[in-house]
């Protein structure tokens, strides 16, 4: 059985100074509009979840809720600005075999390097930008048989490059 994981870095989000804090940030307007494209990309290309971890954070709810993706999305404090251990964490917890984490940088980068045996072939992988999106495939059954570097990268995009900017 093969386990796929979708890690997604929230969509492009304001930096308005009348926000109370980091956790209450929104999405800006190119944000929003790329929320729906990475949806877009993961149904044409097979990619659907059948389960979402999400940081807590308002600009990542907001990038889960803009997708309409129709699957259970479970919001936890632990996804917020957490490292490539607590990703490692949260995901062997998961129960379906398609999960998608979306989180915030640098450690959903981090942990993109680390969860992988070899990055994909794409020029914005390094620095992970918003929106950015890795489906990787491991041969495990279940996500408790996890190990670090063993996944296989199948795909990655990034939001611009799907809205043509």
């Amino acid at each position: 059985m093969t386990c796929t994981l979708i890690l997604t870095r929230h969509a492009k989000s304001a930096w308005d100074a009348n926000v109370p804090s980091d956790h209450a940030r929104t999405l800006n307007k190119r944000g929003r509009r790329s929320a729906p494209a990475i949806a877009a990309w993961l149904r044409d290309k097979g990619y659907v979840p059948d389960q979402v971890i999400s940081s807590s954070a308002q600009r990542t709810r907001e990038t889960c809720e803009l997708m309409e993706l129709g699957v259970p999305a479970r919001f936890t404090e632990r996804l917020y600005h957490a490292n490539s251990e607590m990703m490692f964490k949260v995901l062997i917890e998961a129960e379906q075999p398609r999960v998608m984490l979306i989180g915030h940088n640098p450690g959903i980068a981090a942990f993109a390097h680390s969860i992988v045996s070899s990055p994909p072939d794409h020029s914005r992988f390094d620095d992970y930008p918003t929106g950015a999106t890795l489906v990787a495939e491991f041969d495990i059954s279940s996500w408790k048989d996890l190990s670090w570097s063993s996944g296989k990268a199948v795909d990655f995009a990034v939001p611009r490059e799907l809205l043509g900017e």
